[in-house]
């Protein structure tokens, strides 16, 4: 088993690495310098600055006001304090909807400290993932549950559940490697369903609510903490057990996904 300590600079290769022996690597959203420090001082191989952060800090209802300004800002505080992880930056709600705009704003994370960008969608960010991929800028293509489409999908709710849309999803996944994703994030998808998508791929596969099987597990950091409004059923609370306080919870939290203890059953979605 790899170590729970990050004492080197994790790259796109040490995942890839990872995948390929069969183990498993722990991502967590940060925010700031401190808990970026915490965090990759603690093991957890990869930092998303996301745009979740316009619902934990900013108390929006949905990701959709974050602007360039506010990942610009935050990227550059998790730069700051991250102790080698890799570090992933979301590109908000319409900052790619264009060929230039997805350049100067992929362009823009990546000179703050990003190491790859993460985009949402199916088959239709397949050019987007090529042209930046052909730029030197490594992407995640984030499936399933997309928080920025909350208005079309109508809700928070798993995707994939059924057999056609299973098959949609595996397919546009598969067209996402082709074109150049490094990464792909299923959030909110049947266990089984991301089982298939991570045997499929080459590349690593990460988690939220999608199952014990893909090569990572990614959450948000208020949540591990107990401290966000909400609690999904994928969520686990593990600072409630910790003898180390925050420290203690987040290596708790990676070692449960090294040790494929975490997400447990009453975690997974059927």
């Amino acid at each position: 088993m790899s170590s729970h300590k990050t004492s080197r600079n994790v790259s796109l290769a040490t995942l890839q690495n990872i995948k390929q022996r069969g183990e498993k690597f722990a991502c967590l959203t940060a925010y700031d310098a401190c808990f970026a420090s915490i965090l990759s001082e603690t093991g957890v191989e990869v930092l998303l600055v996301g745009d979740s952060l316009g619902m934990v800090l900013q108390g929006h209802d949905s990701t959709l006001p974050v602007t360039m300004d506010d990942m610009i800002y935050h990227t550059q505080c998790v730069k700051r304090g991250n102790k080698g992880a890799l570090l992933m930056a979301d590109l908000p709600f319409m900052s790619y909807a264009s060929e230039t705009q997805t350049l100067e704003n992929a362009a823009a994370l990546m000179r703050v400290g990003a190491h790859m960008v993460k985009l949402e969608g199916g088959a239709w960010i397949s050019n987007t993932t090529k042209l930046l991929a052909e730029r030197g800028i490594p992407v995640c293509a984030h499936m399933g549950l997309t928080p920025q489409s909350v208005n079309r999908i109508g809700g928070f709710h798993v995707q994939g559940r059924d057999t056609g849309q299973a098959q949609l999803i595996i397919e546009e996944a598969q067209l996402l490697q082709e074109s150049g994703a490094n990464i792909l994030l299923l959030e909110c998808v049947p266990r089984k369903l991301a089982k298939t998508i991570t045997e499929l791929l080459e590349i690593p596969v990460i988690g939220i609510g999608a199952g014990p099987d893909t090569t990572a597990q990614i959450m948000v950091l208020h949540d591990v903490l107990g401290v966000s409004p909400i609690t999904p059923k994928f969520v686990k609370n593990f600072l409630n057990d910790s003898d180390n306080g925050i420290p203690g919870a987040i290596k708790a939290y990676v070692k449960a996904v090294k040790e494929q203890t975490f997400p447990a059953e009453e975690h997974c979605f059927r």
